[in-house]
């Protein structure tokens, strides 16, 4: 759980920057790529994570231009990219200038319980790791170049001169 504004901060653009990199490595053709044919779309889970910023942080109360919850998943790679790094940004914006750390410690509702927004902020970055790691397998199977988000991928190693660890 968060309980200053700026360490929120600091997680959340190195998060955004992994989003960004594997939002960026999306063609518009490897959107359509499923694990199962009952699973989502690798541009479902996309927008699904572009779409969070507005379904879980306006349970707060907080502010700020985002792609709405209830929007259709983009045709196009670049829209997705382009709708999450704007409203990233906005969030940021919006944190810093309608909330003091003090918010951090105030309840809301979330999904049924009552939730510190520290927590919700945690939470909301989870929630797109776990997600992020669900997209660079859909890329690895649709043929795409996956970004390294915590270490090298694959690729990154061998541009590295060197052989990528067996796991």
């Amino acid at each position: 759980m968060f309980s200053k504004l700026s360490d929120f901060e600091q997680s959340w653009q190195n998060e955004a920057i992994s989003t960004q990199k594997v939002f960026e490595g999306l063609t518009d053709a490897s959107l359509n790529q499923k694990v199962s044919p009952e699973g989502r779309t690798l541009g479902e889970i996309a927008w699904h994570i572009v779409t969070t910023l507005d379904e879980m942080v306006s349970r707060t109360g907080l502010e700020f231009e985002a792609p709405r919850h209830d929007s259709a998943v983009p045709s196009t790679a670049k829209e997705i990219a382009d709708g999450y790094r704007q409203g990233s940004a906005n969030l940021i914006l919006a944190i810093n200038s309608q909330w003091t750390d003090a918010t951090l410690g105030e309840l809301r509702e979330m999904y049924g319980e009552q939730w510190p927004i520290g927590l919700t902020l945690n939470v909301l970055i989870l929630h797109q790791a776990h997600h992020r790691g669900q997209i660079t397998v859909l890329m690895r199977q649709a043929g795409l170049r996956v970004p390294g988000v915590y270490g090298p991928s694959r690729e990154e190693w061998s541009e590295f001169g060197m052989q990528a660890p067996a796991y």
